[in-house]
This record gives C-alpha cells, structure tokens and sequence, in this order.
C-alpha cells in the first residue's frame, strides 16, 4: 500500500528526533538566549522509548515507509542510541537508517553504529576556522579538527559519509571556499544549506540568507564550471552539481528554490509528536495511543489519518500574511 496526502506525495522517510537536547548552541537553531539554563527540556519519561520509536516505525513499513533518519538535538547524546538502530534493523534488513549529528561524539561513536546497522551519517559542520566555528556553535568544548577525525573515522569504518554547511551571509561565507576544499580532497560530498527561517528564536532575514546559485558562482571561480546531475528520486531534497573532475557538491534551497511539491517527510519528535513539515504549528498525538497499548495496525491507521489531510507547502508560501507566526523549533524535531 502507498499512502499519499492531499498533494499525492507518498510518506517515504520518518525523522526520528530522539532527544531536544545538544552538547551546541547553535546560532541559527539553538540559541544560548532561548535555550539557556532555564530551559525546560522534556523530562525523561516523556521521551518515547527506543522501543516504541521501533512500534512507530514498524506500523508505517506496510504503508511504503523506506527510509529513517534519527535526528535530535544531538542524537549521540542519548544513552545506547545503537540499540534503536538494532530495533530498527531487525525491522528490515533493506531499510535505510542514517543519522544526523554535529560530530563532535562521532569519533568515539562511529564504529559502534556502524555495527549496529546504521548505513549513512550526516555531520554538520559550518567552519573550519576554529574561531567561526566556535561562534556559530556557541561553544568553547569543541573544535573543528575533533569533528573532522570523527568524519574521517566513519568513513573508515564503512559508514556512508556527507558533510552539511549551513550558510549564513557576512557570518561564515568565507569558509565556502575552505571547507569545499577539504571536503572535495578527502572525497566527502559536501551540502550547502541556505538559512532558513526554522522556529522562532534564530532571528531569521532574508538579507542573511546567501542563495544556492550564489554559492554556487563563488564555487565555480576555484573549481571550474558545476553541471547539473540527475536526482535518482523526485525527494531528493539536494541539487547535485559536478566539478570537472567529477567532485559533488549539493544544495538544499529551501528558501530560493523550495521543494515542496516533491517532501516525503513525516517528523516524529522525541515526545512522540507526529509533524508533517519542518514549519509546522503544532504536532498530532501518538504516543497516548502507543502507551494504552495500540497495534501496529492502530498506529498506522492515525499516522495515515493524518497524512492524507497534509496539504503542507511552507517553503512556497513563505512570506505569505496568512500565514501563523509560531512555529515548532528545529531542535526539537530535527532538520
């Protein structure tokens, strides 16, 4: 069975934030301000259990369900996350399970995922220069060269490797050009991000934001002219561009190109909320239906209930007067 919503898009990938805490205070996600030390964050037994994030998991399988991306916060943060990839492994051995994380625990981490069955890692990283870097992330415990052994580690073991680089104008631009250079010499595809207006506490302009084709022409001037590269899927939510010496890099548009019309995406947060877009308002309620003891089948029936009413297309309408003013925090469901 193929469930599609109100736009005919099919629910093909489930992020899984497993917890809204992070070891960063990222500028653009995390603010220190807002996420200080008075913040409160979900108390333990609000978090779904890493067997009921499988249960979820296992009642959209039947419904085309290819693909899972654990997310947080900072994922590696939560205890022994490589029993959920077990539980999700034994689920499927052709699922698709990657992970999201800052890197700063990949280095000690990596091997154990892999064996665990994780098949790919996405690390975020916005600098290179330890300063910048420090900056952004809103911490003095870690630096880039830590984050580059963890990436350089996963490959290594055989986990399936891509770098993500958030850009935000007159803040970290100067580092396009260094962090395409070590990425490209270590082989490592590497994903430039445009700014986006996530959440509510990252003090979003559209004057911070530097395009994808403007990243694009900067790129082009040190590594020659980037040609466009067929997506394998309609959801792939990068464009692909190829250097002459057949190097890739990515872009996720979301703000001068949005993609919409093609998201697959459903959010279940670590409160086990389920959101249907990045931008959402407010979730739907599973995890009372997990805790009085619903099937698979019964979870998979609310799932579907409320996917086929999602007529979500944030990105497209972004500035429209319509539109609310709150939305979830990124921390909280993962990017």
């Amino acid at each position: 069975m193929t469930l599609v919503d109100a736009r005919n898009r099919p629910l093909r990938d489930l992020r899984i934030s497993v917890t809204d805490r992070c070891n960063f205070r990222c500028t653009y996600c995390m603010p220190r301000e807002h996420f200080g030390p008075q913040h409160p964050f979900l108390p333990r037994d609000e978090l779904l259990t890493y067997e009921e994030m499988a249960f979820v998991t296992a009642s959209l399988l039947p419904l085309g369900l290819q693909k899972i991306r654990l997310t947080g916060g900072e994922p590696l943060l939560r205890k022994n996350i490589t029993t959920l990839i077990q539980h999700l492994r034994a689920l499927d051995p052709s699922l698709d399970i990657a992970l999201t994380t800052n890197g700063a625990l990949l280095l000690e981490h990596a091997a154990s995922l892999k064996e665990a069955g994780l098949n790919r890692v996405t690390v975020s990283l916005d600098a290179l220069d330890e300063d910048t870097f420090q900056s952004l992330a809103d911490t003095t415990k870690h630096t880039p060269k830590v984050i580059l052994k963890g990436i350089q580690k996963a490959a290594d073991v055989g986990l399936g490797v891509k770098v993500n680089t958030v850009v935000k104008k007159g803040v970290n631009d100067a580092e396009i050009l260094p962090l395409a250079e070590q990425f490209e010499s270590m082989g490592v595809p590497l994903r430039f991000i445009e700014f986006m207006d996530v959440g509510n506490t990252n003090a979003w302009k559209m004057e911070d934001v530097m395009s994808g084709s403007d990243i694009r022409e900067l790129l082009s001037q040190r590594f020659g002219p980037l040609t466009p590269v067929r997506g394998q899927q309609a959801s792939e939510v990068a464009k692909r561009y190829s250097t002459p010496e057949g190097y890739e890099f990515g872009f996720i548009e979301s703000v001068t190109s949005p993609f919409c019309g093609d998201c697959t995406r459903a959010r279940l947060s670590a409160n086990g909320q389920i959101y249907t877009c990045l931008f959402a308002t407010e979730g739907h309620d599973i995890k009372s239906i997990l805790r009085m003891d619903g099937t698979t089948q019964e979870i998979g029936e609310a799932i579907a209930s409320i996917w086929t009413k999602r007529n979500d297309r944030y990105s497209e309408e972004r500035g429209a007067k319509n539109r609310p003013d709150t939305k979830v925090e990124m921390s909280f469901i993962g990017g």
